[in-house]
Formats: structure tokens, C-alpha cells, sequence
């Protein structure tokens, strides 16, 4: 195995995940595993390149950075929320309701995850020295997250169930409605809500969003 991370250290940076998917999963895991423990700042590349069995030239190879590989994890949590069981893109138009009900419950676990709130908390304690890793952050997080809902929210206009004239706003609004008195509990480490409540949240937001913006004779 050292021979061969030895062989993919000498090719030019990829700035993104080893083409051998086994050994992506292993870097990634133990990236997201120190990130959560260690935070940004203190979280160790020989550390994390031992946990995974490659060289740390490996990691730097195709990440280019501790940073650049902060940021892939964030991307890839990112690609969990959207783009797992319900795809943004495949969501459908002419049930704004139901796609709601899916972003939104998926986004609300996010908001509720030890590893997301890790990540927070890390990026948030190394804003003042860690500017490229906080964009990073916000660039595949929630940036990525409110542009796609957005682009949804656009397609739900065009077909006459949602009237959304401005759909980057109004889909910030929606996620921000999880991001209240339970996500900051979470960032504070005190006691989480519980099942119902999450799922009480999510079923108002939902009816409060669609009061808002739902087209004139639909169903809110």
C-alpha cells in the first residue's frame, strides 16, 4: 500500500477524492472522525492519512490542504442531504408540499447531527484564522444547500404551484426556520429535541412556508 500512495503522491494534484473509491472511504471517514474530536485547528493530516493506511502525500495530493479537505468532507455531507434518497433535481414541481416535507426533514437531521454541529462549532472557533476553511464551509454547505432549494422553488414557480418571486430568498427563509431554539441547544451541547418535536417543527415550517408562497387556489 505504501508504494502505491508513494506512486500516487508524485502525480499532480486532483483537488478531490483517489479514483479507488475503498481508500476514498477510508480517508473520508477518518477526516470526518478528527474534524468532530479535534476540530479544524487542531486536527492533524499525519493523524488522520495513519487512521485511513496512506501516506500523508496521498492526502495532500488530492486535496491539496487540510482545508481543501475539510472542505470535501463538507461536500460530501452536503451531497448526503441533497442529493441522497431525495434529489433535489428530482423532486417534483407539482407537489411543493411533498418536497418541502422531504428537503426540509432532511436538512432538519442535518441541523441535529454531533458530526454537522462538530463542524460548526470547529469552524465557528477558527473564523479569525482559518478565512479559506470557513468559505470552504459556507461554499458547500450552506451556500450549495439554499442554491439548490432555490432552484427547486424556481421550477415550482414556472409550473404555477408556488408563486416565488424571489426563490434564493424565500428558500433561505425556509431553512432558517431550523435553525432556532433546537439548533442552537445543539451548538451549546445541551439537550436536543426529541423525535416528535423535530417532526412537529418540520410539519409547521412546512405549512408556514406553504401559506406564504403557495399559488392562489392551491392547497396550503
Amino acid at each position: 500500500m505504501a508504494q502505491q500512495d508513494d506512486a500516487d503522491a508524485a502525480a499532480p494534484p486532483r483537488r478531490g477524492r483517489p479514483r479507488d473509491p475503498e481508500r476514498s472511504r477510508r480517508i473520508m471517514e477518518a477526516a470526518r472522525n478528527h474534524f468532530y474530536v479535534h476540530g479544524l485547528e487542531r486536527a492533524s493530516v499525519d493523524a488522520i492519512a495513519a487512521e485511513a493506511g496512506v501516506s500523508k502525500m496521498t492526502i495532500y495530493s488530492n486535496f491539496g490542504s487540510k482545508e481543501g479537505l475539510f472542505e470535501a468532507v463538507v461536500r460530501d455531507r452536503t451531497d448526503r442531504v441533497m442529493g441522497g434518497s431525495v434529489g433535489v433535481e428530482a423532486l417534483d414541481p407539482m407537489q411543493p408540499r411533498k418536497a418541502l416535507l422531504a428537503v426540509g426533514g432532511q436538512f432538519l437531521a442535518l441541523t441535529r447531527e454531533d458530526e454537522a454541529l462538530g463542524k460548526m462549532r470547529s469552524v465557528y472557533g477558527a473564523a479569525n484564522a482559518q478565512r479559506e476553511a470557513c468559505q470552504a464551509f459556507y461554499r458547500q454547505g450552506a451556500e450549495r444547500l439554499i442554491s439548490e432549494l432555490a432552484a427547486y422553488l424556481k421550477r415550482a414557480n414556472a409550473a404555477g404551484t408556488l408563486k416565488v418571486p424571489q426563490p434564493r430568498q424565500a428558500a433561505d427563509l425556509f431553512l432558517a426556520m431550523f435553525l432556532g431554539d433546537g439548533h442552537i441547544r445543539g451548538l451549546l451541547m445541551l439537550e436536543m429535541p426529541d423525535a416528535r418535536e423535530n417532526k412537529a417543527l418540520l410539519r409547521e415550517a412546512v405549512r408556514v412556508f406553504m401559506a406564504a408562497y403557495a399559488a392562489a387556489g392551491r392547497d396550503a
